[in-house]
């Protein structure tokens, strides 16, 4: 009778572990357990990251495509090469930043099971991983930009990126350089399309975008502040400590203000002060209402919003450029 039961409860904590597993997010199940620390190392399950860098491209493109009328079907060329570059530069940027914070990763509860540093991946094949990874974007970005555009890319490619893992031994402020790091798309968008360079309207809306990333890094960042304390690892969010909530606030009031400054330069229109701006300021409002810093799960939901927030900005964007293509047809 004891053995029967011994094999009933055996049997019930099989089932239960085989329940348990975790699932795996797509695309990891759709490739075998010997690759799939690559794809885990360029965070291909989270793309969130990609969308963030993406949107400064897929903003200052329409904003550049409504200042000079671009012909649609090179808007939306430009605008998968966009999707393309933003996948080329995260994916760099991730691999990098492991490689660099493979022991802090260790030592931190949510990225310890990072390919690095959990030992999955060697250090050895992330570099050569890195390299090949440089590679490809070095010749996307030679075939697809030139002149200033093409040297901007690069530059957002390798220094930018690859600088900032390591501000967080030295200063309290790496998300200062990755306000930069995030939003050069931004500069290369534009000039890819008009050749030439804007200081007022690009320095506005590098000043919204930075102050934009500096928000949601920041809160990014008060998910592991015990354990980078622990770690000695620098982030705004442990330098500001109960003052978080009052850096957030200011950097979303010049977020949005220089967003609609950025928009009058370029005499942008109604849609896009309505949608754009208006929108922006409801969502930030709406994220400060709802963020709990102390709880990492909102922090990480909330991370995860600024992305969708872009979506917001594009569409204003997309409207006044769409409007002024008609208006351009009608007068033809």
């Amino acid at each position: 009778m004891d053995h029967l039961s011994d094999q009933k409860e055996a049997s019930l904590l099989l089932t239960h572990h085989e329940y348990s597993k975790p699932t795996l997010k797509f695309p990891l199940g759709l490739v075998s357990e010997t690759y799939r620390p690559y794809l885990e190392l360029i965070r291909v399950e989270k793309p969130t990251g990609t969308i963030l860098i993406f949107w400064p491209f897929a903003w200052g493109l329409t904003m550049a495509a409504y200042k000079t009328a671009l012909p649609l079907d090179a808007y939306v060329a430009n605008l998968g090469k966009a999707l393309i570059a933003a996948f080329l530069l995260r994916s760099s940027a991730c691999t990098i930043n492991d490689i660099f914070d493979r022991e802090m990763d260790a030592g931190v509860e949510r990225t310890k099971h990072r390919p690095v540093a959990s030992g999955r991946v060697s250090v050895k094949a992330a570099v050569v991983y890195l390299l090949v990874q440089y590679v490809l974007g070095v010749a996307f970005f030679y075939f697809t930009e030139h002149g200033l555009a093409l040297w901007i890319s690069l530059f957002q490619l390798l220094p930018l990126f690859a600088i900032y893992p390591l501000l967080k031994r030295i200063t309290y402020w790496p998300q200062a350089w990755l306000g930069l790091a995030m939003n050069f798309g931004f500069i290369t968008s534009w000039i890819s399309v008009l050749e030439e360079v804007h200081y007022p309207i690009l320095s506005a809306a590098m000043a919204s975008c930075w102050c934009w990333t500096m928000l949601y890094d920041t809160i990014y960042a008060c998910q592991d502040i015990r354990d980078d304390v622990k770690m000695d690892v620098r982030s705004t969010a442990i330098l500001f400590g109960s003052w978080i909530r009052p850096l957030l606030i200011s950097c979303g009031i010049v977020f949005v203000s220089m967003l609609a400054v950025a928009g009058v330069l370029n005499n942008q229109g109604i849609p896009y002060f309505t949608i754009s701006v208006g929108g922006t300021f409801v969502h930030l409002f709406w994220q400060s209402r709802t963020v709990d810093l102390d709880v990492p799960k909102s922090c990480w939901i909330n991370f995860n919003r600024n992305g969708q927030l872009g979506w917001i900005i594009w569409s204003g964007l997309a409207l006044d450029y769409i409007s002024r293509l008609d208006l351009g047809l009608a007068i033809a």
